[in-house]
């Protein structure tokens, strides 16, 4: 009994000073009240993992910006080739905005202070495409902004290209990058329709990036992908724990990424001159920015870059593509 009292008082005092208690023997931590393999971290508050301890969180998250960027018609950019199970474009775009969804739905359940915000992107969606999106939103529950590239808008700005493809695709980039300058205030994601995400992706990834800038103590970019071609020039690389991950620093990506509205502004010659041709590689100058600055991705891959099959740029290793692909298939029939 005596023993007991003096138990509960030092569990009060320790949390009382801010420190966490470790019972090894009955898999618990008292100070948190949870099981040692539940998620011990809180956010905006620190990062605890076994057995490395805690990292008091400096830099929190306040709120994101979500653009995702949409041209339904497009099979693949610059390419002939067909993707993976060969289907038409918008069942792409429909499983990727639906796999969004979900994990923005997955993220305000555990992290309801965080301000989450979609905008929807469209570049010469047709109309019976573009209903399908918004309904797709509707029925989520979720609200999202909706902008149309203006072509003619940037007529003067980017170089004349070899097709409209092209243009078009700077055009929509450039749209997005303008809009995160003026509307974000905190975190901003550039996400295209042809990733397919897992359920823990955007936790995952804003929890993360808490933990690492905290450590650092610097702004970061995130992939969500593991792309095949980082692998393809043996470079060397540091690995950080993450929230629930390793996570590998790279030197390149392509337009899919979460970087904060300071490194938007910091680095907006480099975003801008990326929109103003076709460049080689398309993303030279967003890379350019990675000399300086650090830039991760997930081990293993928290979003999959649906392309050909074959592509270095597109399926990430070690995933059960079949089963992502139809967890995000759209039950409901509201077309």
């Amino acid at each position: 009994m005596k023993k007991s009292i003096i138990k509960k008082i030092f569990i009060k005092l320790c949390k009382i000073m801010g420190y966490e208690i470790i019972d090894q023997n009955n898999f618990i931590s008292p100070t948190l009240d949870k099981k040692l393999n539940e998620d011990l971290s809180i956010l905006n508050n620190k990062s605890i993992i076994l057995p490395l301890g805690e990292v008091n969180i400096t830099r929190k998250v306040k709120s994101i910006l979500l653009l995702f960027r949409t041209n339904s018609n497009i099979e693949i950019w610059d390419q002939n080739k067909k993707r993976l199970f060969e289907l038409p474009k918008i069942e792409y775009t429909l499983r990727s905005l639906n796999s969004l969804l979900k994990s923005i739905i997955f993220c305000k359940k555990k992290y309801p202070k965080i301000k989450i915000k979609l905008t929807v992107v469209e570049d010469n969606t047709d109309e019976i495409n573009l209903n399908k999106i918004k309904n797709l939103i509707n029925n989520s529950g979720l609200n999202a902004d909706y902008e149309s590239v203006d072509h003619q808008k940037y007529k003067q700005l980017i170089k004349e290209q070899k097709n409209e493809q092209t243009y078009s695709n700077l055009a929509s980039l450039l749209t997005c990058y303008k809009i995160a300058k003026k509307d974000a205030d905190d975190l901003i994601f550039f996400v295209e329709d042809d990733y397919i995400h897992f359920e823990p992706m955007l936790e995952e990834m804003i929890a993360s990036y808490e933990r690492i800038s905290s450590q650092i103590k610097k702004e970061i970019f995130i992939c969500p992908a593991d792309y095949p071609y980082l692998y393809m020039n043996n470079n060397k690389t540091n690995v950080l724990i993450g929230n629930k991950r390793h996570w590998r620093t790279v030197e390149e990506t392509l337009c899919t990424f979460m970087t904060s509205k300071e490194l938007l502004e910091t680095y907006w010659d480099n975003f801008y001159k990326t929109c103003l041709d076709r460049h080689d590689p398309f993303e030279k100058y967003i890379n350019e920015i990675y000399k300086d600055e650090i830039c991760i991705s997930p081990l293993k891959s928290l979003s999959v870059h649906f392309t050909n099959i074959n592509s270095s740029y597109g399926l990430s290793p070690f995933i059960d593509y079949q089963k992502l692909w139809d967890e995000n298939e759209l039950k409901t029939p509201f077309f």
